[in-house]
Parts: structure tokens; sequence; C-alpha cells
């Protein structure tokens, strides 16, 4: 038996303090559906290289009912402007998307 998703908007809340708590700077960037938008995670290297996190497939979804993230490219980083740019497309996609930026010069995400 899964339990039950956390609502998104509690979910990038807890996220961000937790980063808070790290002491690494996060922002909320787009506000999606409070109930159910899907989270994507973009961690600015300040190097002008950011990387890409989304939700991962259900397949690799954890079963505990936890969101799992996945990277949605193959380098460990990319460009930062083409990270912007898949970032527009995948709003067209989804309205209801949440975007959380983290900056981090490792590259790390605290997932």
């Amino acid at each position: 038996m899964s339990l039950p998703r956390i609502r998104t908007d509690f979910w990038v809340a807890a996220y961000i303090r937790r980063l808070e708590v790290e002491g690494v700077v996060a922002v909320l960037r787009r506000r999606g559906s409070p109930e159910s938008g899907a989270v994507m995670i973009k961690v600015d290297r300040l190097d002008g290289t950011a990387a890409l996190l989304g939700p991962a497939p259900q397949s690799e979804a954890a079963e505990d009912g936890l969101r799992a993230f996945v990277p949605v490219h193959r380098d460990p980083a990319i460009d930062a402007g083409a990270a912007e740019d898949r970032l527009k497309r995948e709003i067209g996609f989804d309205p209801d998307l949440w975007i959380v930026e983290v900056e981090d010069r490792a590259g790390r995400a605290f997932l």
C-alpha cells in the first residue's frame, strides 16, 4: 500500500526550507498547481552551466510515495541558456509546472 502523495506546494516549501538549512540559496521561480503540479529543479553552478532535474518516470518512482527526480539531459551539466530554453518548452507542455532554482557551485540538488 502506497502513501498518498504530499501536495506540491507543501513539498516545494519543505524543499526550499531544507536548502536554507544547508546554507544554499534557492528560489521559487514559478508556481504551478498547488495540489499536483510537476516540479523541475534547475541547479545553477554559477559558472555558466546548470543541471536540470525533472520528475522520474513512473517506473523509477519511489514505492513509498516520495518524489523522485532524474536529470533531463545526458551530460552532468549543460549551458545555462540551454537549460532556460528547456524550461520554456516544459512550461509550454505543462502550464502547472513548478520551477525551483538552486545555486550550488558543486552542482548539488540536496534531494
